[in-house]
């Protein structure tokens, strides 16, 4: 070949690689731009500033080794404010001004699914999305990837197996009147259905409602023994706190949108005794597991803030994405983030979330989770990993 053609063939491939670099929306030759959709100042800011942090702390524990092959990661946060045409802004800009390789994290179930036709339009992934709703695997879509054991399964396993040791006759609800509390009424509901019992009595409230004593005077006058609460914090301990003043005293279970600490830390102790699904511990600082411990106090050293399960959200949503883009290699693209996400197995962590496994079929981490109950203010696991 002549030095001319060399030269020519070299430049060739030059171009060709700056091409694929530049169609790879997010990735340069050093950083890694990823974004997430939080409520920062709506009625689930304390969910979604707590997830914010847990990612930031795995965000420069990653930067400060060196990043991802190379690439330090950047971590773009907006504000919906736990409103679903907000989020569709969010991800407008995101996903268009700020050029985002994935969408990590993203808080709610409704705000997820807005955004996600902007984000699929231009080929972003929406990565570990912090909700439990089957839509965030289902339908089937290549830029999907879930690790929460969806609200649905949690109920359905659950409430059966609480009302059999219960001994519970009228099963209720109250729930958010969107698709977060659909899914724990339809889960619930169908749960009941296997062994033969209805789901006696529906009460609803719309998102960012205070006031609960309406539906508390519902249930209490129907006598239910049980309520299935399809509700997030304030929801869970104002309900709660509601029908305890009205001398109403039921079982009440909850999904995992109520298992946080501040159920117990808000409400007091009229929580005692409230149940909930989950699928990874509350990270208290005075944990038992020294590796949980240390974690522990390391975020409450960087954010003076205790850590929450929802923290750990965001910690492991970070962690899950790095251990796919290094595994991706050095020509991070889309696809290549696809191939290695659809061989991972992640193992158990010291939070103690089960095994998450992938593959080009499935989307799901796993549906496995556990039953947890607040006994003298904290939360206690009180079952192992069901399915």
């Amino acid at each position: 070949m002549k030095p001319g053609l060399k030269l020519t063939a070299a430049a060739a491939f030059a171009l060709g690689a700056a091409s694929v670099l530049a169609q790879t929306q997010g990735v340069s030759k050093n950083e890694i731009v990823v974004g997430s959709i939080q409520d920062l100042s709506g009625p689930i800011a304390a969910f979604g500033k707590q997830v914010r942090m847990g990612m930031q702390l795995r965000v420069d524990e990653i930067n400060e080794q060196g990043g991802i092959n190379g690439r330090k990661i950047k971590l773009l946060v907006e504000d919906a404010k736990y409103d679903p045409r907000n989020a569709v802004l969010a991800a407008q800009k995101l996903v268009n001004q700020d050029k985002i390789f994935a969408m990590v994290g993203h808080i709610g179930t409704a705000q997820n699914m807005a955004a996600m036709p902007v984000q699929f339009s231009k080929n972003v992934l929406n990565f570990y999305p912090i909700t439990a709703a089957r839509e965030m695997y289902e339908p089937f879509h290549k830029l999907k990837y879930s690790f929460a054991a969806p609200y649905y399964d949690m109920m359905k396993i659950m409430v059966p197996r609480l009302v059999k040791e219960k001994g519970s006759k009228k099963v209720c609800t109250l729930y958010q009147d969107d698709e977060f509390g659909l899914e724990v009424k339809r889960g619930a509901e169908d749960g009941l259905k296997a062994i033969g019992m209805p789901l006696a009595v529906e009460t609803t409230y719309k998102r960012g409602a205070t006031d609960f004593a309406s539906q508390m005077q519902k249930l209490a006058s129907e006598q239910c023994d049980m309520v299935v609460m399809g509700t997030l914090i304030r929801e869970t301990i104002g309900g709660i706190a509601t029908a305890k003043r009205l001398n109403f005293n039921p079982v009440f279970i909850g999904s995992a949108g109520a298992y946080t600490d501040l159920i117990h830390k808000l409400g007091g102790p009229a929580m005692n005794g409230f149940y909930a699904a989950m699928t990874v511990q509350h990270p208290y600082l005075d944990e038992a597991s020294q590796p949980l411990r240390f974690w522990a106090n390391k975020y409450k050293t960087k954010f003076n803030e205790d850590p929450t399960v929802f923290s750990v959200y965001g910690y492991g949503s970070i962690d899950a994405f790095a251990r796919a883009a290094s595994a991706a290699g050095n020509n991070l693209t889309t696809e290549s983030f696809i191939k290695a996400m659809d061989t991972m197995k992640i193992p158990p962590d010291i939070f103690g979330s089960a095994e998450m496994t992938f593959s080009p079929t499935k989307r799901l981490g796993s549906n496995a989770s556990r039953l947890s109950q607040i006994t003298d203010g904290r939360w206690k696991v009180i079952s192992e990993y069901m399915r």
